[in-house]
């Protein structure tokens, strides 16, 4: 079977279909020995008057076959494949006749940078279309000549702008920044647009190969603007990055550059960046956890295969943030949703933010709107709860409280109902306690905002049945959200690990590490948010009621001068990011400088390098631990779980890789070294231990 169709009509259109073996196509040598036999054959018809571009797939093209990109190691092989790849896309677009990208599905990295080398590009206005430069979430630049013929597309910010932020857009979006030309309702109109545009246009000319050709924007190469945007542009990256990101730099530094130059020189430097970050560590362990892993998860792999929930009514007790949240999350997928809350004033609140949230859809027409809005109940009373099919607990960390809620409600459900607790600590065998049917009670840990976040945590108690998760890995798909399955125990996975690296934060600053220091050597290692700052936006007071509540369910005392030091601020009003006031005063978003009263003193060592070392070592530790207690029932639950909830170094592609990056041997000397100064709290565990003597590691 040929990887591609070629026909040509009577008027010399020829339509190429690629259509590589396998489910999608993916860009490696297949690809480019297909797109070079096409562009060939193409050279020898007769008549030809242009080509329409578009794909026998689901998706237009998916980009890079990581598979195979993953597995490299040899710079010279990897740039042997740019390099040719590049000739096939200079060859598409220097055919003398015009070529148009028909884009059905997505058109992503190198399936984008096939469209860019089209000369013009036209897309079907559907929720499938995703087109963009996704490479640096992955630890990679656009290689196929994404970072040299952007700009001359849609000028120089914009194209930093998307490459640096790696995300797709959907069609109308990529339509109004002009990473397309165009939008059709159905595959017909494409294919005429693209007729239509080939007839009127029978000789361009990419801009990059016209000699007096001005970017778009007004920012020419060479000029003063455009030193101050790469000037001001390579400042905010750092600011935003603290340089934890190569790949961000890379894609800036190809643009500044390539501009200057010939367009093929420009190639040569954008695949030479390429090549250096495809044989990083850092970019393989981002392709690992981001492409590998999240597809494992998404599939879940090693799990009850999901079976058709059931659930049509929701209920949602609580009309806090986190339950109006879900609310608006629930009936946005669908479901037919209560809000309950013991308050008129919450609930009120609680409307307003699903109101506020269905806004900002504005895909939707306002008869599609209204719809989503009129699937949500507000209320007071017990009685609206009666015949759901799923319940999501939503109220205070109390345990009482939630027995409370659990024996009033559960009598009201449909009868195959699934109970579920949105708890973010206390273990549900302890909250299924007075549910007469434990087998259907199960943890929806959610992440605020829940709007935003992607991850749920799904927690099993010792009697939740296969079949209930199997129904809520179901639902976790409805509401799109990216499910990692563990098991039960205090603060299951996520918060446990989440409390382990702000503890450590607080702990520095209370033994007189500069927490300015203490924020930026965090973020110097690729976290998303500072410890101290994450603290503020989560609330102090929170994190003391969590303190306690460890202490509670767990037989450990935490007799840290740390804790101490956010009991006081809390004592102080400093509550955190609510009230304007906490480690930092957020009127002006700097570090309070009444901190340093509470150090006990000056440290005997400091600086970047060791507050790194300590912050990372504490979430290396609380993994060990996870794993020893069987949290973890998949270690690769970890990377995800850690990036995707709680905002983990991504560029280190998530705890557990960051433990065989760097040897986990080497990690268990090291927390053997660091116990031994700062506290058990680093003592590496069991299984990190016989890992190290046995030499074996998370991931081959």
């Amino acid at each position: 079977m040929s990887d591609y169709i070629l026909t040509v009509d009577e008027e010399g259109v020829a339509t190429l279909v690629l259509e590589l073996a396998g489910k999608a196509n993916v860009i490696g040598e297949p690809f480019v020995l297909a797109i070079t036999a096409a562009i060939a054959e193409l050279g020898e018809t007769e008549g030809l008057t242009g080509v329409l571009v578009t794909s026998g797939h689901r998706d237009f093209c998916a980009g890079a076959d990581l598979t195979s990109l993953y597995t490299e190691r040899d710079p010279a092989r990897v740039m042997e494949g740019v390099r040719a790849l590049h000739g096939a896309f200079r060859g598409l677009e220097t055919l003398g006749v015009p070529v148009v990208a028909l884009i059905e599905g997505a058109a992503l990295g190198g399936g984008y940078e096939l469209a860019l080398s089209c000369h013009h590009r036209l897309a079907l206005n559907s929720p499938r279309t995703q087109i963009g430069l996704p490479e640096v979430s992955l630890g990679l630049i656009p290689g196929a000549g994404g970072t040299q013929r952007l700009p001359y597309v849609i000028g120089i910010q914009p194209a930093l702008e998307h490459i640096g932020a790696g995300q797709p857009v959907r069609a109308p979006k990529a339509a109004k920044i002009g990473l397309i030309d165009g939008l059709a309702d159905s595959s017909a109109a494409l294919v005429e647009m693209g007729r239509v545009w080939i007839a009127a246009n029978p000789k361009p000319e990419q801009p990059w190969d016209r000699k007096r050709f001005k970017l778009p924007g007004g920012v020419q190469p060479g000029s003063e603007m455009a030193r101050n945007l790469f000037v001001g542009g390579a400042a905010f990256l750092y600011k935003k990055t603290a340089g934890a990101f190569p790949a961000a730099e890379a894609a800036l530094a190809c643009i500044h550059e390539g501009l200057s130059l010939s367009f093929d020189r420009a190639l040569e430097v954008e695949a030479r960046a390429f090549v250096k970050l495809a044989c990083s560590d850092q970019a393989k362990d981002m392709m690992r956890t981001f492409f590998f892993h999240r597809n494992a998860v998404l599939k879940h792999e090693g799990l009850p295969t999901p079976i058709p929930h059931g659930f049509r009514k929701v209920s949602v007790l609580g009309a806090g943030m986190m339950g109006a949240g879900l609310g608006f999350v629930c009936a946005k997928a669908g479901f037919t949703v209560v809000i309950k809350d013991l308050a008129q004033k919450q609930l009120d609140l609680a409307q307003a933010h699903v109101a506020a949230q269905a806004a900002k859809l504005r895909h939707l027409d306002d008869e599609t709107r209204a719809a989503l809005l009129a699937r949500v109940t507000y209320t007071l009373e017990y009685e609206a709860i009666t015949g759901s099919d799923l319940v999501i607990e939503a109220v205070p960390e109390v345990l009482g409280i939630k027995h409370f809620e659990t024996k009033e409600v559960e009598p009201l459900l449909a009868p195959d109902a699934v109970w579920a607790s949105n708890t973010s600590a206390i273990p549900i065998t302890r909250l299924a306690e007075v549910a007469e049917h434990k087998e259907r009670f199960i943890g929806l840990h959610f992440f605020s905002p829940v709007e935003k976040m992607p991850l749920l945590e799904i927690i099993l108690g010792e009697d939740t049945d296969e079949r209930t998760l199997a129904r809520c890995l179901a639902f976790g798909d409805a509401i799109k959200k990216t499910s990692i399955v563990v098991n039960d125990g205090y603060g299951f996975f996520t918060s446990r690990f989440f409390a382990a690296y702000l503890l450590e934060g607080v702990q520095l600053v209370s033994e007189g590490h500069d927490p300015r220091l203490v924020e930026h050597a965090a973020r110097a290692a690729g976290m998303v948010m500072p410890p101290l700052k994450v603290f503020d936006e989560v609330s102090l007071a929170l994190g003391v009621k969590a303190f306690t509540t460890r202490e509670q369910f767990t037989d450990e005392k935490l007799d840290l001068p740390g804790i101490d030091l956010v009991r006081r601020l809390v004592q102080l009003g400093r509550n955190g990011k609510i009230v304007q006031r906490g480690f930092y005063d957020w009127d002006t978003r700097s570090i309070w400088s009444g901190l340093s009263e509470f150090a006990s003193g000056t440290p005997a060592e400091t600086g970047v390098a060791y507050i790194q070392e300590r912050l990372m070592l504490a979430q290396a530790a609380e993994l060990g631990r996870c794993l020893d207690e069987g949290i973890l029932r998949n270690v690769r639950d970890a990377d995800i779980g850690a990036i995707f909830g709680l905002g983990f170094a991504p560029n280190t592609g998530g705890p557990a890789s960051w433990v065989d990056r760097r040897g986990v041997g080497q990690v268990v000397q090291d927390l053997e070294a660091m116990a031994a100064v700062s506290g058990p709290r680093f003592l590496p565990s069991n299984t990190l231990k016989t890992m190290a003597s046995t030499g074996e590691r998370f991931y081959d």
